[in-house]
C-alpha cells in the first residue's frame, strides 16, 4: 500500500520542476524601458530586505518553539516542526521572488502587445510558480515526515501494535505519530501566521497611506510617481499578498491533509477502526488524494500556460483552469479510493460490513471519496457566492458604488451591510457539507471534506497570486508614464484578481472549519474526552467549557482589533510622511522632482515588524496558558467558540473588503454615469476601499490561521496540560462536577 506514495513523489517532483521551468521562462522575458527596470529593481530590493529581516525574527521565535516542542512533546515532533517551518518559508520566499520579477514583465508585455490574453499568460505563469511550490513543498515535507517517522522509525507500526501508548517523551508523558504530525503542521502554521500578519500590516499601511493622501487630498492617480508611498505599496503587494498568501494556503493545505491523517490514527487507538489495513488506508488516502490533485493542477495550469491564444475573457480562462483541476481530481480520487479500500471489509460492493460501519463509512469503499467530493463542491459553491458579493458584475458591489454618490458614510454603511449579509450562504453551505460528509464517512469524512476542498490548491493559489502581480504591473505602468491603454489592461487583470482573491479566502476559511473540527476530534481523543461507550464528549452546558467557549468566541475579535490597530498605527505614520514630503519638497506636486521612496518603505517595514509580534504571540500562548490554568475542557470550549466566531468574521472581512475595492474600480471604469476618477463619488469609494483594506488583506486571511494554529497547539500539548494544570492541582475540577 505504501507504494502509492510513489504517486505523491511523482506529483511533487513534477510540480517543483514545472514551477522551476515557469520561473526561469518568466525571468528571461524583457523588462521594458530603463524607467521600468529601475522601478522593478526598487520593488524587488524593498521586498527582499523586508522578508529577510522578518525571517530573522521568525527564526528566533521558531527556535524557541522548537525547543519547547522538543521538551514537552518529542524530538520527532521538534524535527517535524523544523521541516514544516522550512517548507512554509521556502514557498513564501520563492513566490515573492517570482512576483518581483514577473510584475515588470507583465507591464512590458502589455506595453508591447496591447493584448489582454498575452498579458494574462505572463501574469498567470508567474502566479503558477507560487501555486505549484505551495502544494509541492507542502506535500514534500508531509511525505518526508511520513516516510522517516511513520514508516522508518516505526511510529505507525507502534499504533498498530499498541506500543504507541507505551512511548514516552522527556517528561514521561505519552507521545505518538499524531504528535509528530502535529509538529509538522505547527511549523507551517508559525511561519504562515507571521508572514500573513507581518505582510498584511506592511502592505495595508502603505496602501492606506498612499490612498488617503494621494487620491483624496492631492487628487493624483493611483500609483502616481509623485506619491512617496507608491513604491512601498507595491512592495507590500509582494510581501503580503504573495509571500503571506503562499505561506497561508500552504498551512491550510497541510492542516487539511494532516487533520484527517491524525484522526485516522486516533480512531484506531480508541477502537473505532477495527482493522489495521483500514487504518493504514485511512492514513495514506489524504496524501495520495492530494498527490492526484497536484497532478490534476499541473494539467489545469498547463491549459493557460500552453494555450496559444487566450481570449479576452480573463475570468472564463481562469475558471476553466480551475475546473479542469477540480474535475481531474474528482476522477482520480475515486480510482484511488477503489484501489485502497476495495479489499477491506466484505469487498467493494459490501457497504454494510461491520468494519466499515464501525468507523462510520455508510457507502463502503466509496465513503472517503464522496466525503472529499462534498468538500470540493462546497468550496466551489462558496467561491461562487464570494464572486457574487465581490465582483462588480453583480448587484451588491454595484449597490456600494451607487451609494458612493451620497458620500463616504453611505459607502461604508452599504459595504458593512453587504459583508454581513454575505456570511449566511457560505455558512449554510459549510454546515450542509459538514453534516453530509459526517453522514457519509463519520468524523473521518469531515477531514476528507477538508483536504478535498483544498486538493487543487495549486490551481487556486496560481489564480490568487496572479492578482497582486497584475496590481504591481499597473503601478509600474503608472510610474513609468506609459499610455492609458497599458493601464487599462493591467487594471482589468487586477479587478478580476480582487474577485479571485476573495474566492481563495473563502476556500481557506472553509477548509479551516473542516480541519478545525477534525483536529477537535483528535484533541478530545488525545486526553480522553469520551463517554463510557467511546463516543466524543464536550459538554457545552458544563460551566468550565461554556466559559471557554465565550472567551474563545471573543478572541478573534480581540485579535482582529489588534491587527486593525496595528495597520492604523503604521498607516498614520505613513500619512504624516507623505504629507510632509508634499509640503516640504519643492516641485513634487508639479512632478519636477521625485519623492523620497526609501523613507516610506522603512516606515512600513518597521511598523509591520514591530506590530506583528504581540498578536502572533497571543494566538500561540492563549491555548497554552489557559490549558495549564484551567485544563482541557476549558480549552475545548475555547477552540469551539473561536472557530465559530472566526468563520463568520473572516467571511465578513474578505467579502466586504473585496466589494469595497471593486466598487471603487467600477466607478473608475465608468460604471456609474457621470462619475469618474477624482470626482466626489470616487473619493467616497476610496474611503470605503481604505476601510476594507485591513479587513480583506490583514484580518480575514489571518483568522483561518488563528483557529488552526490554536487547534494544532492544543492537540500537541493537551497530554501535558491534561496532567498538569492549576485547577487539577487545586482539586477544583471535582468541585465543578464537570460531568453533570
Amino acid at each position: 500500500m505504501e507504494l502509492l506514495l510513489i504517486i505523491v513523489g511523482i506529483a511533487v517532483v513534477l510540480a517543483i520542476a514545472y514551477a522551476a521551468f515557469n520561473y526561469f521562462s518568466v525571468k528571461k522575458l524583457e523588462e521594458g524601458t530603463e524607467r521600468m527596470q529601475e522601478i522593478g529593481s526598487a520593488i524587488r530590493t524593498g521586498a527582499n530586505a523586508f522578508i529577510k529581516y522578518e525571517y530573522k525574527i521568525v527564526a528566533i521565535i521558531g527556535a524557541v518553539v522548537a525547543v519547547v516542542v522538543l521538551v514537552i512533546i518529542s524530538w520527532q515532533a521538534a524535527i517535524a516542526f523544523i521541516i514544516g517551518a522550512v517548507m512554509s518559508a521556502a514557498a513564501g520566499w520563492v513566490g515573492m521572488k517570482i512576483a518581483t520579477y514577473a510584475n515588470v514583465r507583465v507591464t512590458n508585455r502589455a506595453r508591447e502587445t496591447r493584448d489582454l490574453g498575452k498579458t494574462l499568460k505572463v501574469a498567470f505563469k508567474g502566479g503558477s510558480v507560487m501555486g505549484l511550490c505551495v502544494a509541492g513543498f507542502a506535500l514534500l515535507g508531509a511525505v518526508v515526515v511520513y516516510l522517516i517517522f511513520g514508516l522508518g522509525a516505526g511510529q505507525i507500526n507502534d499504533i498498530v501494535t499498541g506500543k504507541a501508548e507505551e512511548m514516552k517523551n522527556f517528561i514521561g508523558l505519552p507521545t505518538n505519530f499524531t504528535m509528530t504530525l502535529s509538529g509538522y503542521a505547527l511549523g507551517c502554521s508559525i511561519i504562515a501566521m507571521f508572514n500573513r500578519v507581518g505582510g498584511g500590516i506592511y502592505t495595508k499601511a502603505a496602501d492606506m497611506g498612499a490612498d488617503l493622501v494621494g487620491k483624496t487630498e492631492e487628487h493624483i492617480p493611483e500609483d502616481d510617481p509623485r506619491n512617496p508611498a507608491t513604491i512601498a505599496d507595491n512592495v507590500g503587494d509582494n510581501v503580503g499578498d504573495v509571500a503571506g498568501l503562499g505561506s497561508d494556503l500552504l498551512e491550510s493545505y497541510v492542516g487539511a491533509i494532516l487533520s484527517a491523517v491524525m484522526l485516522a490514527g486516533e480512531l484506531f487507538m480508541h477502537g473505532k477502526v477495527m482493522s489495521k489495513e483500514l487504518m493504514n488506508s485511512m492514513m495514506l488516502y489524504p496524501l495520495v488524494f492530494a498527490g492526484c490533485g497536484l497532478l490534476a493542477c499541473v494539467i489545469g495550469i498547463s491549459y493557460i500556460v500552453l494555450k496559444p491564444n487566450l481570449s479576452k475573457n480573463v475570468h472564463m480562462e481562469l475558471n476553466i483552469a480551475t475546473w479542469i483541476s477540480a474535475g481531474v481530481t474528482v476522477v482520480a480520487g475515486i480510482v484511488i479510493a477503489i484501489v485502497m479500500f476495495k479489499d477491506i471489509g466484505g469487498g467493494l460492493g459490501d457497504i454494510k460490513s461491520e468494519i466499515y460501519t464501525a468507523v462510520g463509512f455508510r457507502v463502503g469503499a466509496f465513503s472517503p471519496w464522496l466525503a472529499a467530493v462534498m468538500g470540493i463542491v462546497a468550496g466551489i459553491v462558496i467561491g461562487i457566492i464570494s464572486e457574487y458579493y465581490t465582483s462588480y458584475d453583480y448587484k451588491p458591489t454595484k449597490g456600494i458604488a451607487a451609494a458612493s454618490k451620497e458620500g463616504a458614510a453611505l459607502t461604508v454603511t452599504q459595504g458593512l451591510s453587504t459583508g454581513m449579509i454575505s456570511c449566511m450562504l457560505p455558512v449554510v453551505v459549510l454546515a450542509a457539507a459538514i453534516f453530509g460528509s459526517y453522514a457519509i464517512a463519520g468524523m473521518y469524512g469531515v477531514g476528507c471534506a477538508a483536504f478535498g476542498m483544498l486538493s487543487f490548491v495549486a490551481a487556486t493559489v496560481s489564480v490568487d497570486t496572479y492578482g497582486p502581480i497584475s496590481d504591481n504591473a499597473g503601478g509600474i505602468a503608472e510610474m513609468s508614464y506609459l499610455d492609458e491603454e497599458v493601464r487599462e489592461i493591467t487594471d482589468k487583470l487586477d479587478s478580476v484578481g480582487n474577485t479571485t482573491a476573495a474566492i481563495g479566502k473563502g476556500f481557506a476559511i472553509g477548509s479551516a472549519s473542516f480541519a478545525a473540527l477534525s483536529l477537535m476530534s483528535s484533541y478530545l481523543y488525545a486526553f480522553g474526552g469520551v463517554d463510557l461507550t467511546g463516543n466524543l464528549l464536550l459538554n457545552l452546558i458544563n460551566p468550565l467549557t461554556l466559559c471557554g467557549a465565550l472567551c474563545g468566541a471573543a478572541l478573534p475579535y480581540m485579535f482582529s482589533g489588534m491587527l486593525i490597530n496595528a495597520v492604523a498605527k503604521a498607516a498614520r505614520k505613513m500619512v504624516e510622511e507623505v504629507r510632509r514630503q508634499f509640503n516640504e519638497i519643492e516641485g513634487l506636486r508639479e512632478g519636477k522632482v521625485l519623492p523620497d521612496y526609501k523613507t516610506c518603505i522603512e516606515i512600513s517595514s518597521s511598523g509591520a515588524l514591530k506590530e506583528m509580534r504581540v498578536p502572533c504571540i497571543i494566538c500561540i500562548l492563549f491555548p497554552l496558558v489557559t490549558g495549564f490554568v484551567f485544563g482541557p475542557y476549558f480549552v475545548g470550549g475555547v477552540l469551539m467558540g473561536a472557530t465559530i466566531s472566526a468563520i463568520m468574521l473572516a467571511i465578513f472581512c474578505g467579502n466586504s473588503g473585496g466589494a469595497w475595492d471593486n466598487a471603487k474600480k467600477y466607478i473608475e471604469s465608468g460604471g456609474i454615469e457621470g462619475e469618474a476618477k477624482g470626482g466626489a463619488a470616487h473619493d467616497a469609494s476610496v474611503v470605503g476601499d481604505t476601510v476594507g483594506d485591513p479587513l480583506k488583506d490583514t484580518v480575514g486571511p489571518s483568522l483561518d490561521i488563528l483557529i488552526k494554529i490554536m487547534s494544532t497547539i492544543s492537540l500537541a500539548t493537551v497530554v501535558v496540560f491534561n496532567n498538569y494544570n492549576l485547577f487539577s492541582a487545586l482539586h477544583l475540577m471535582d468541585n465543578l462536577n464537570l460531568n453533570w
